[in-house]
Order: structure tokens, then C-alpha cells, then sequence
């Protein structure tokens, strides 16, 4: 008891050092908490796509497209429920920086294919029957103030031209997790357009999306599909829909690994910071602590008290950053919605930032107790300052 009271009353004797040293842990401890959500956003496609869909592309690049003649081909494969298709399209709505998936798909079949996005049978129907219509997420609508009959012209920059489309749905995720920022639009409109203009272009499809019986067989059926075509105009590269959005993941791997080892660099920096204080505190204590060596503290005792000092610093300052991370996170996740439509701070992560905090703190005490272990009583009341 008579430790805990010394320790107290240490950590705040200068309060402004305190107060500066347990804030910067704290910043520091919040911005490892965003970091990692940031890397756990960048895999969230990747972890909930779906078992039983595989995705056939190009063998050489996802932006070479594939003729659309193999769908028929596909479909005979056995374990093969049903095929679908879709079309990068891109485009500028409003500006350049307005940022969303635009996918020209086939609109007959592109939600049995992918149940998770919810569209009211009437919806669905309007969409099919209208060559222009588009269906367009949630938030997206949201986010833009469309409502079903409104127009969204699209200016081409991979397909050139003026396009508009006419809203024919919004669907809704069947789960929080659910992306609810894409526009699907009918390939068949792309397709005539191209057929007028760009007959080279037309017939062609960015990628296939397959459902398969079975998910275990997914290896099996991805080798019979990529069979078909080997050592054709267009050999395609069969995968999982987790592999296929990992492969997106991965073509910003410098990145990630870059935010990866900035956010244990942070934790370097808490180390540093706080073991700057504690040397600092026991070098000003130095007399003080050879006073209380006289009248009977033992070194186990000093120790006790800059350990818990330090220990104090540090779980401090983490349960503080802790507590910003989660607001800072959810004001990214609102800013950044459209590019990472899951985010959310993992356990984990605030497990290793509580965790790092912890040792943190207890590293920081070795220096100044050793110091103080090492000192004798007539050399610290030597000390001046």
C-alpha cells in the first residue's frame, strides 16, 4: 500500500511530462489500432466471399477480356450450377474522384448468382426489361440521393462515349458485411454499343462468376474449366472467389506490407517516449531515492515503485488510445465507405495494443531500476540536480 501511494503521487509530480508522455502513447497506441483495421479493411472482401463461386479470367491479366462464347462451355462442366459474367466498365459519374464499382453484367442471372444482394422480384424485373436500367446499392443511393427512376450519366474512359442509365433498383445487403456501394448494368447495352463502334471490343466479357454444387470440388472444377481453353487466343486462370479478390489484395502488397511495419514502428516509438520519461524521472530521483535506501527501502522496494511507475504510464496511456481508436475508426470507415465498406476493429488488434502498452512499460522500468540497483547510497546523495 505505502508503494502504490508512492507511485501515485510520482507519475503526476510533473504533471505537464505526465500528461504529455501518457497523450503521446495514446496517439500513438490509436493510430496502431487504425493501421491494422485499415489492413483488416483491405482483406475484408477476400474473408466473406463466398465457398461455392469461382472466377475465371484471363491467364495473363485480369484486364484482358475473355470471348464470350466460353460461357457456353463452361456451363457443361459438371459440378457447375450456373455462369455469369461481368465487365470492368468505369467511367466518371459526377467527377473523377467519385469512386464506385460500375459492372456491366448479365442482368438475367447476376443475382441468383450472387444472393447476398437483395432486390425486390419487382425491381429485378423493371431492371431486365429495360436495356439502360441499373441496379445500385444502398449506400450508394445513399450516399448520392438517387431514388429508382432517376438518371445517372456516366462519361467512358475504357468504353468512350456518353452513357446513361436509368435506376431500376436498389438492392440491400443480406448482412452488415455486404458491399452496397456497386452499379450493375446490363453487358447487353455495353455489347450494342460496341458493335457500332468498336467491333473489335464487342463479344467479349472481363471475367465469369461460377456457382458450383459443391465447394470442395472447387479445385477440380477450376483445372476442367482451364482445360477447355489451354493453348487457346485467351487460356484463363480459374480460382476461387476468395483467391480472386486476394489477387486484387495483392497488387497493393507494398502498401500493405509498408502499413504493416509502420504499425509496429509505432510501437518502437511508444518504447521510446516512455522509456525517455522513466530515465529522466530516475535520474531527478536519484538523491531521493538514496534518502529512502537509508531509512530502509530495499531495492526490491525502488523497484517495485519505478516498475509500477512506469507500468502505470504505459497502461494508462494504452486504455486511453483504445478508447480514441474506435471513434477514429468509425470516422474513417464513414470517409472511406466506398472502398472499404466493412470496417471494423478486430479483437486482436486491440488485444496487441493493450498487450504492447503493457510491455512497453514494463521494458521502460528495466533501465532506471538497474541504474538505481547499481547505485550506493554515499553516490546518490552525491548527486546534484
Amino acid at each position: 500500500m505505502k508503494n502504490i501511494k508512492l507511485i501515485l503521487r510520482n507519475i503526476f509530480r510533473h504533471k505537464l511530462r505526465a500528461t504529455l508522455t501518457i497523450l503521446g502513447i495514446a496517439i500513438a497506441v490509436m493510430s496502431f489500432g487504425l493501421l491494422r483495421t485499415i489492413i483488416g479493411a483491405w482483406y475484408s472482401n477476400s474473408d466473406h466471399a463466398a465457398p461455392d463461386r469461382l472466377v475465371s479470367r484471363h491467364a495473363i491479366s485480369f484486364i484482358f477480356s475473355l470471348p464470350l462464347a466460353d460461357r457456353d462451355q463452361i456451363k457443361q462442366v459438371p459440378g457447375v450450377v450456373d455462369v455469369t459474367h461481368e465487365s470492368w466498365f468505369g467511367g466518371i459519374y459526377k467527377d473523377k474522384n467519385q469512386f464506385f464499382p460500375r459492372l456491366a453484367c448479365d442482368a438475367s442471372n447476376i443475382f441468383n448468382i450472387y444472393p447476398e444482394f437483395v432486390v425486390s422480384p419487382q425491381e429485378k424485373t423493371a431492371f431486365i426489361n429495360d436495356r439502360s436500367g441499373c441496379v445500385i446499392g444502398a449506400r450508394l443511393a445513399k450516399d448520392y440521393n438517387l431514388k429508382i427512376g432517376d438518371i445517372m450519366p456516366v462519361d467512358g474512359d475504357i468504353y468512350p462515349g456518353k452513357w446513361q442509365f436509368t435506376v431500376r433498383g436498389i438492392y440491400q445487403g443480406k448482412t452488415p458485411t455486404t458491399e452496397q456501394t456497386n452499379m450493375f448494368f446490363h453487358w447487353d447495352y455495353l455489347n450494342e454499343q460496341l458493335l457500332k463502334t468498336q467491333p473489335r471490343r464487342a463479344n467479349k466479357v472481363g471475367w465469369y462468376v461460377i456457382k458450383i454444387a459443391n465447394p470442395d470440388d472447387a479445385a477440380g472444377i477450376s483445372e476442367k474449366i482451364d482445360a477447355l481453353f489451354k493453348n487457346s487466343d485467351a487460356e484463363t486462370k480459374t480460382e476461387t472467389e476468395k483467391a480472386f479478390a486476394a489477387g486484387f489484395v495483392a497488387m497493393s502488397g507494398a502498401i500493405i506490407t509498408g502499413l504493416q511495419i509502420v504499425s509496429f514502428v509505432i510501437i518502437g516509438i511508444i518504447f521510446l517516449v516512455l522509456c525517455n520519461t522513466m530515465l529522466m524521472a530516475a535520474r531527478e530521483r536519484t538523491r531521493e531515492y538514496a534518502v529512502l535506501k537509508t531509512i530502509g527501502f530495499t531495492s526490491k522496494n525502488l523497484a517495485a515503485i519505478i516498475f509500477g511507475e512506469s507500468i502505470a504510464i504505459g497502461v494508462i496511456g494504452g486504455l486511453l488510445g483504445i478508447l480514441l481508436t474506435y471513434p477514429i475508426v468509425s470516422g474513417f470507415a464513414v470517409g472511406m465507405a466506398r472502398f472499404f465498406p466493412f470496417v471494423i476493429v478486430d479483437p486482436l488488434t486491440v488485444f496487441l495494443a493493450g498487450l504492447f502498452a503493457l510491455l512497453v512499460g514494463i521494458i521502460s522500468g528495466i533501465f532506471p531500476v538497474a541504474r538505481t540497483r547499481r547505485m550506493t547510497i554515499v553516490d546518490g546523495l552525491r548527486q546534484i540536480g
